[in-house]
């Protein structure tokens, strides 16, 4: 008897060891992200009220679902209440130097396609056209991935957003109004005009803004001499502190302007078409804007302009060169001179690196030499009138860093200098009674010294 116990006892802790390990080899595996399938775009469970949408080239995130394991029963515990759902995930971001909103947002993540879509929305209420360093942006994606919301705010704290609401995209303008007043500046060129504006006690964003207006018409790196004068009739932004006193904070919407040289005069007035949608007319009525820019980036020099026979520098022969050569820095940011879609990119032979963007009426824009593309940008992807797509380099058959311009229509060469003329499809408005009225009005006080705004700039 004492022996058959001992020998049981024996039995039990032999037969014991096998039992645990076959316990442990037949639990399952926790699956694991890489092997799971993403899931289709569904509403979004952690904010209510807004959906993210179907973005096929930017797929949402998959998720992975919890697996329940069964726990021992020795060490069960009370079933805890099921918590809330998980907050969205929120991706911030600073805009940096000569880094468009669009290249940004595609660093994110976000496809072509979502950024413009965004973009688009977003024009309403902010232009990101006129986005500066500093800028800050916070993305906000649902559950399932998707783009629910997007917020801007400018560095003089201005706050944008565009989010889902039922089945549209709104966007809004957040925070307190501006108090707007009327100002005028003008001046002489002694160096150029960023420098001659600050000068005169304001921020280089006018500058900026007055360069954009006239940039189908002035070459502002080239173009400007010195006693070239301007006229600027503008709004001042003002925020009222707890105090009640007014503290400026920014050069607001440009409402006329003139620029004079030796070349040739311009003026344009900003006249609203419609609530909320305006632009620059000429005092005639017709349209500043043109569909091509004069130029595809700030350049030092023009290094050879177009030829029906120019002799090339590298393969020693004469030959024809159907487009401009502007030289700059090498990494000079190169823009696109119209709206348009990239057909092509890539090293092109004697081009070295180049891009080529499909432009409305069966005009094709080439940038060539270049030393690398913009971030983001692939064939197909959509580009705005000067949205950086590159960068000056040295590529191909090129003795220095510059840009080789070159622009077909039906697949013929045409001499970029001569597109300044073609001005796009906004219409005079030449005959709107109101439009005479505003002008009017405009150029009035265009023209008039009783608005000075030197005083409390920055």
């Amino acid at each position: 008897m004492q022996y058959r116990g001992l020998y049981l006892a024996l039995l039990s802790s032999v037969l014991a060891i096998p039992l645990v390990g076959i316990a442990a080899r037949t639990r399952p595996p926790l699956p694991t992200a890489p092997h799971l399938a993403p899931p289709l775009l569904l509403p979004s469970e952690s904010v209510p009220g807004l959906l993210g949408w179907v973005d096929f080239a930017n797929l949402p995130i998959a998720e992975e679902p919890s697996v329940p394991v069964a726990a021992p029963a020795e060490t069960a515990s009370p079933a805890a209440p099921a918590g809330p759902a998980p907050a969205p995930r929120l991706v911030t971001g600073t805009i940096e130097s000569r880094v468009s909103v669009a290249a940004a947002l595609r660093r994110e993540g976000l496809s072509p396609a979502t950024v413009d879509l965004l973009t688009r929305e977003m024009a309403s209420v902010f232009d990101f056209r006129r986005s500066h360093p500093g800028d800050h942006y916070t993305i906000v994606r649902g559950r399932s991935g998707g783009v629910v919301e997007l917020d801007y705010e400018s560095v003089t704290h201005e706050k944008y957003r565009v989010f889902r609401e039922g089945s549209r995209l709104v966007a809004e303008k957040k925070g307190g109004d501006f108090v707007r007043r009327t100002a005028r500046l003008a001046g002489v060129i002694s160096s150029n005009l960023y420098d001659v504006i600050q000068e005169l006690g304001e921020s280089p964003t006018l500058a900026h803004d007055f360069a954009d207006i006239f940039a189908y018409d002035v070459d502002f790196a080239r173009g400007m001499q010195r006693g070239d004068e301007f006229q600027i009739l503008y709004e001042r932004l003002y925020r009222t502190d707890g105090r009640g006193h007014e503290r400026y904070v920014r050069p607001g919407r440009i409402l006329a302007a003139h620029y004079a040289s030796a070349s040739g005069d311009h003026t344009a007035i900003y006249y609203q078409t419609d609530p909320g949608h305006g632009g620059y007319y000429r005092p005639d009525g017709t349209p500043v804007e043109r569909s091509f820019l004069a130029a595809p980036l700030q350049y030092t020099r023009v290094s050879s302009t177009f030829s029906r026979a120019r002799f090339h520098p590298i393969l020693k022969y004469t030959r024809p060169h159907p487009g401009i050569d502007y030289a700059a820095p090498f990494g000079t940011p190169i823009w696109t001179v119209a709206d348009g879609k990239v057909m092509e990119m890539g090293w092109t032979g004697g081009y070295g690196q180049l891009i080529k963007i499909q432009h409305e009426s069966g005009y094709v824009s080439y940038y060539a030499h270049l030393s690398r593309f913009a971030k983001g940008l692939r064939v197909g992807s959509v580009v705005r009138q000067k949205q950086v797509i590159g960068y000056v380099g040295q590529t191909g058959l090129a003795t220095g860093p510059h840009v080789c311009f070159r622009i077909t229509k039906d697949g013929e060469f045409v001499n970029p200098a001569q597109l300044r003329t073609r001005t796009v499809a906004l219409g005079s408005v030449a005959g709107d009674k109101e439009f005479r009225s505003a002008r009017e009005t405009l150029l009035a006080g265009l023209r008039s010294s009783q608005f000075i705004a030197v005083d409390d700039a920055l």
